[in-house]
């Protein structure tokens, strides 16, 4: 008979120690009737990210700073729960990118109109080899196990309880972690036999994790939505690079990663 457990859920405080690291990327004169690129020097934009972006918005930032000479991109990663909070706490940034449309519709007060620039699914990560021989979302339930997930409140997490709930899968989970990116550390460590994160999550560990493939009547699709902030100090600037985020080159930089087109 399936049981239901109870989970020890291990989110961190958002508030303080959240907000401290945005302070230093606010202030400054509004660039709203500027151009994009700013007359008066260079104009640095503050992007709040969900972590699973992580490696992959270096890659653009990179593309976009070199085509834009005028504009310096910082970005702040955390799971989209935190980044919601922080953008209803009033953090100093200027767009906003989650990892489900949800989050972001619960900041619609605060942003313009969200695109979505790409698509994710989930994969089960292992250790390299897969020595627990796990073959699909129903070998999680193995009580000698060690899995971990992310919380409920995480898209990841949601997503993932959503797919093992389909299959009638009742997890027990060592841990949940307050992003995607702390599952994936989890099982690279050895800390946990396995754990339910993104494709490119995944894909960006080169080795150190393996993976169980979800089939896609399983699986969920992860839609990624970037919007600018209403309280962005550099309206013209932030919307130019969410505009650039479904470019050509911009989309290519996101396939090459393993994310999925919007």
């Amino acid at each position: 008979m399936p049981q239901t457990f109870a989970r020890r859920v291990a989110l961190p405080p958002v508030a303080a120690a959240l907000l401290l690291p945005l302070a230093a990327c606010g202030g400054g004169k509004s660039d709203a009737s500027s151009s994009p690129s700013g007359s008066g020097g260079k104009t640095t934009i503050t992007v709040l990210a969900a972590a699973s972006l992580t490696d992959v918005f270096k890659a653009e930032r990179a593309a976009y700073e070199k085509a834009h000479p005028g504009i310096t991109v910082k970005f702040s990663f955390a799971g989209s729960q935190d980044l919601a909070a922080q953008v209803s706490q009033g953090a100093p940034a200027d767009a906003l990118v989650t990892a489900d449309t949800k989050t972001m519709d619960g900041v619609k007060k605060d942003t313009g109109t969200p695109t979505v620039i790409a698509r994710n699914r989930l994969t089960i990560a292992t250790a390299p080899g897969n020595p627990k021989k796990i073959h699909g979302l129903g070998d999680l339930a193995n009580p000698g196990l060690k899995v971990v997930l992310a919380a409920k409140q995480v898209p990841v997490g949601n997503y993932g309880d959503k797919v093992l709930a389909a299959q009638h899968v009742n997890v027990k989970p060592v841990s949940e972690e307050a992003s995607v990116r702390a599952v994936l550390t989890k099982v690279e460590l050895g800390e946990a036999d396995a754990g339910i994160v993104y494709v490119t999550d995944a894909q960006s560990a080169k080795g150190k994790v393996g993976t169980v493939s979800i089939p896609d009547a399983q699986n969920a699709i992860a839609s990624y939505p970037a919007a600018t902030l209403n309280g962005s100090q550099h309206a013209a600037a932030a919307a130019d690079f969410v505009k650039w985020l479904s470019s050509p080159q911009a989309q290519s930089i996101l396939r090459s990663a393993g994310f999925q087109q919007p």
